[in-house]
């Protein structure tokens, strides 16, 4: 078994195995997060554990989350970078697999929100945080010292896109509030870097949204238009001046979110 990766602790009773699927979507990669009692010292094969996304289907990397006991899986929310690899991630361990929509279970309950999950020594709460998917889920491993798992809803270093019409952004300004009024704590995204405290990250999140906003209203006065009336194309170049081409169709995704909402919001 040459080829398994051994996962970064990155606090106790918390691993991270990054997987090797870099894009200008996923930054460095899918995180998929070891959870396991902190009394013990190190993680090593056949250590329960609970794992946050399987990430894609990649066997290199299920092989190597596979080494440990994997008592439950966790899924964040449905894109394909974090659940492609399920099936056959679950075809070498037979773990369930836990997601707020049924179509990702695999012999478990769809998650409920606020629940409190114990499994593998450690207690694991539930929070449903719409916005970048209307099924996205954070997580806080609960204990002496908590932790926040955000998946897409906080990434590690810029922002993330809202999927509309399925993601929306009044769902998502009152899940970063949610997220705002549980204890400030570390805060681990499912791309990019890892952050020693929550709270200053969601203000700054919320603090970017009310500006882009701001901006998406300046470019429909420039043009003479209102939020109901316009193609989201006609505001890329005003409000993304230089917009990445391969973040395009994200992009247009984001306006066509901020515009449902000035719509909505008069």
């Amino acid at each position: 078994m040459d080829h398994l990766s051994a996962p970064t602790l990155i606090a106790p009773g918390i691993a991270l195995l990054q997987a090797d699927n870099p894009s200008e979507m996923t930054l460095d990669g899918t995180n998929s997060y070891l959870l396991f009692d902190p009394k013990i010292s190190a993680l090593s094969p056949g250590t329960p554990v609970v794992l946050i996304d399987p990430g894609p289907e990649l066997p290199a990397h299920l092989e190597s989350l596979a080494q440990f006991e994997i008592q439950l899986v966790l899924i964040t929310h449905r894109h394909g970078d974090h659940t492609d690899g399920i099936n056959y991630l679950h075809r070498l361990c037979q773990a369930p697999v836990r997601a707020q929509l049924n179509e990702y279970c695999r012999d478990a309950a769809a998650l409920e929100d606020h629940e409190v999950i114990s499994c593998a020594g450690i207690n694991v709460q539930v929070h449903f945080t719409p916005g970048h998917t209307s099924d996205s889920v954070c997580f806080t491993l609960n204990g002496v010292s908590p932790h926040l798992f955000t998946g897409d809803t906080v990434l590690g270093r810029g922002t993330t896109i809202l999927d509309h019409p399925d993601g929306t952004l009044e769902d998502y300004l009152a899940s970063l509030d949610r997220l705002l009024r549980l204890d400030d704590m570390p805060l681990h995204p499912a791309h990019g870097e890892q952050h020693t405290a929550s709270h200053q990250l969601l203000r700054a999140y919320l603090a970017h949204r009310e500006s882009r906003l701001d901006e998406v209203r300046g470019a429909l006065i420039k043009l003479g238009k209102a939020g109901a009336d316009v193609d989201p194309a006609q505001l890329l170049d005003v409000v993304y001046p230089d917009l990445d081409p391969r973040l395009v169709g994200a992009a247009s995704r984001s306006l066509e979110a901020q515009l449902h909402y000035l719509a909505s919001n008069r």
